[in-house]
């Protein structure tokens, strides 16, 4: 997150107890369940509650767990909108078609670019996409064949259920598989919790996530909002609702809200990039 966000997230964190707190097993009609990517977990209780004031009879509740977990719950019937920060897979199509006969719907919310995050006393301050590959493969070991210190990297990571996992594997390491010793987070707060820690650590996540640590330059450009609009940073992905058919009624009318200037300001605000910039 932005350093001058930072009492936004505290506020956001507030309100998230208070929304998480109020999930029942018994939903009510102007309920709606929300569940999925960590990514765009604290982003998803921001939109929540500013749609919770514009609506007050509605009431969301937004849980966590991953992308994995939220294409999960949407199979299992226990979420109306699955946030995810990857697209869905073969497999969980195949299921939501064997479940309901339908093969989901997709919703691109916002864009963010995928940063390379290390702690502040490292003097590396930039690296090259293929750097990046070496260094979470364990092909390089060392900060000094990057300019640094003759110290051992610690790389730091998400657990396999989360989409920017996936993400990373995928389009960063091109399938490859991580260093063995890797530390793995199941929250991008702890990946940033464990490298400003640890001044040889290095992780990975959304731009939206920054307190604390320096995001990298990759192939020197900064992972911004402007450098994201002129094409010129070389991770930008796409965060994501999934629905399992067309919705109707108030999961509906909460999606279109997203899509509006006024929320889109907010994704802007928080730090993620406007669908419409």
């Amino acid at each position: 997150m932005r350093k001058d966000n930072f009492h936004l997230l505290i506020q956001t964190l507030l309100i998230a107890l208070t929304i998480n707190s109020c999930i029942t097993s018994d939903k009510k009609p102007n309920e709606i369940s929300i569940a999925g990517s960590d990514t765009m977990y604290y982003l998803t209780i921001r939109l929540a509650s500013e749609y919770m004031k514009l609506n007050p009879g509605i009431v969301l509740h937004v849980k966590g767990g991953g992308s994995s977990a939220g294409f999960e719950a949407l199979q299992n019937g226990n979420a109306d909108i699955c946030i995810s920060s990857r697209n869905i897979r073969s497999d969980e199509v195949k299921t939501l078609a064997d479940n309901y006969s339908a093969i989901g719907m997709s919703y691109l919310i916002a864009k963010d670019a995928l940063s390379i995050y290390n702690n502040w006393y490292n003097p590396v301050e930039s690296l090259s996409l293929d750097d990046v590959k070496k260094i979470f493969t364990c092909k390089s070991v060392k900060w000094s064949e990057f300019g640094g210190r003759e110290d051992i990297i610690s790389t730091v990571i998400r657990t396999p259920q989360s989409g920017t996992y996936e993400y990373f594997k995928s389009h960063i390491l091109l399938d490859e598989e991580f260093c063995d010793n890797a530390l793995s987070s199941n929250s991008t707060q702890s990946v940033l919790n464990a490298i400003i820690k640890d001044r040889n650590a290095i992780g990975f996540g959304g731009i939206g996530y920054q307190e604390g640590v320096r995001l990298m330059k990759i192939n020197g450009i900064e992972p911004t909002e402007a450098n994201v609009k002129n094409d010129t940073y070389p991770i930008v992905r796409y965060l994501y609702f999934y629905t399992v058919k067309s919705p109707g009624g108030e999961v509906k009318k909460f999606i279109d809200w997203t899509m509006s200037p006024s929320a889109q300001r907010i994704i802007d605000n928080f730090g993620y990039i406007s669908i419409w910039n």
